[in-house]
């Protein structure tokens, strides 16, 4: 049984992660998850209202506006 995630590295530099089926069934139901507005505390729903863009994403304003 994989209990750690096992690195296959080319030239010192990690290329492919090898996971246990079960963890890669757990990271698969997490990526579909969709968080509703009760789900979050209110310190956390000021902290996603006081926040901005990086200034280099100015670029794509056009798409919402």
């Amino acid at each position: 049984m994989l209990r750690e995630p096992v690195a296959i590295t080319s030239n010192g530099r990690e290329r492919l992660v090898m996971i246990s089926a079960d963890e890669y069934h757990r990271l698969k139901r997490q990526d579909r998850s969709v968080l509703g507005l009760e789900d979050f505390s209110p310190e956390e729903i000021a902290a996603i209202a006081r926040s901005e863009a990086p200034a280099e994403t100015a670029q794509f304003d056009h798409e919402v506006k």
